[in-house]
């Protein structure tokens, strides 16, 4: 059965889930009971690694603070979104004539920030929004009503090796620019007219190191004041306005 409301869209069950995934919805994450000698439990955890989708196998308890109802220890959140895949968008761009603008977030898990950064995305022309299958917020409705829509006209991409990712971005002739208070180079004094990828990381973590060593460039943002750091959404709006400043004088 499908449960939704203004902050949930799940799936519970194990039949509407082999249901779901056969025809072909799009599945944020899966959360399962460990052992179950059920033959439909069996099929489902075929179906589960022949997609590869993301599953984690969880207390009971997890699953029953959940929903009450009966879930037979399977319970699946449901994309309100359909994904984009960046491999395709980014040949698409150039034989556009589009000088591509991708946002890639790492490890962004408040689902508002997410909403956030993907109104003000849209706003200002991003032509893409990457962001990896772990580690990261789940999309739902509080999601795309934080984003006031624009989830819905802007391409996301969930992809499951962001390291690959960027690796295709730089080999496809993306700058990558990680946007990190690590550095002493300020946002405003590099170019960004020129086929661009932007690097945003948690609040908490930053951007991974991993992630860091695959940028050409770094940019920090100036903090005058006694606050450690801005909110990432606020820090997304002000280097993409940046870019957005410089393109229109093209």
């Amino acid at each position: 059965m499908i449960q939704s409301n203004s902050s949930k869209n799940f799936i519970y069950g194990i039949h509407p889930l082999i249901e779901a995934i056969e025809s072909g919805k799009e599945i944020e994450k899966i959360f399962i009971k460990r052992e179950s000698a059920s033959p439909q439990y069996a099929q489902l955890i075929k179906l589960i690694k022949e997609n590869n989708l993301p599953h984690q196998y969880v207390p009971i308890e997890k699953l029953n603070r959940i929903t009450r109802k009966n879930h037979q220890g399977v319970i699946a959140f449901i994309s309100p979104i359909t994904y984009d895949n960046i491999e395709q968008i980014i040949p698409t761009l150039y034989e556009d004539g589009i000088i591509p603008l991708i946002l890639i977030l790492d490890g962004i898990t408040d689902v508002r920030n997410l909403g956030a950064i993907c109104r003000t995305a849209e706003c200002a022309g991003v032509n893409a929004i990457i962001y990896a299958e772990k580690g990261s917020a789940i999309i739902n409705e509080d999601t795309v009503k934080t984003s006031a829509g624009a989830i819905h006209n802007i391409p996301i991409c969930k992809v499951k090796n962001m390291v690959k990712t960027i690796k295709f971005l730089t080999e496809s002739g993306l700058n990558i620019i990680a946007c990190t208070e690590k550095t002493d180079e300020l946002y405003y004094n590099l170019n960004y007219c020129e086929p661009t990828a932007i690097i945003m990381g948690s609040e908490g973590e930053g951007i991974s190191f991993e992630l860091r060593k695959l940028a050409q460039q770094e940019a920090a943002i100036p903090l005058l004041g006694k606050t450690e750091s801005l909110n990432v959404s606020c820090a997304t709006a002000v280097i993409l306005y940046e870019i957005v400043r410089q393109r229109s004088t093209i």
